[in-house]
């Protein structure tokens, strides 16, 4: 027996609506970088050493966040960012905060798994219809 395909009708947006959700979670990610460099939306808990560890992670983010929020070097630069949150979450959240536990609910490292694996997603998928990439490889945006 032969399975029917259900039909999207929500489909024929798909391309438009990866291209916000890579700009929006570029912006939200370069917000992150802003705050641990800048110190924008001051928050104590964020505010680290020059040269330490997290204030690195705070100028990646900051940089790899306009890269991929513009989609310039989309792929590069997203799976940089993955890597850095990969490491965010097992060095930090999963080993030395909270109790050391490794399910993300636990130790609060729900958004360094979501952003890793979003990422990983940019990074395979380019720059989509609406980056600088389109625009310098013919309109491909891969």
């Amino acid at each position: 027996m032969k399975m029917r395909k259900i039909h999207n009708p929500f489909s024929r947006y798909s391309e438009d609506v990866y291209s916000v959700m890579r700009i929006v979670t570029g912006f939200l990610f370069t917000c992150h970088g802003a705050q641990k460099i800048l110190g924008l939306w001051p928050d104590p808990n964020m505010m680290h050493p020059v040269g330490s560890q997290i204030w690195f992670g705070g100028i990646l983010e900051l940089m790899l966040g306009l890269l991929i929020m513009t989609g310039f070097f989309t792929p590069f630069a997203a799976f940089l960012a993955s890597g850095e949150m990969a490491v965010a979450y097992f060095q930090f959240h999963c080993r030395y905060m909270f109790n050391g536990d490794f399910f993300p609910i636990a130790n609060h490292g729900e958004l360094a798994v979501i952003y890793c694996f979003l990422f990983l997603f940019i990074a395979t998928k380019g720059g989509g219809k609406w980056s600088l990439d389109n625009s310098h490889r013919g309109g491909n945006g891969k």
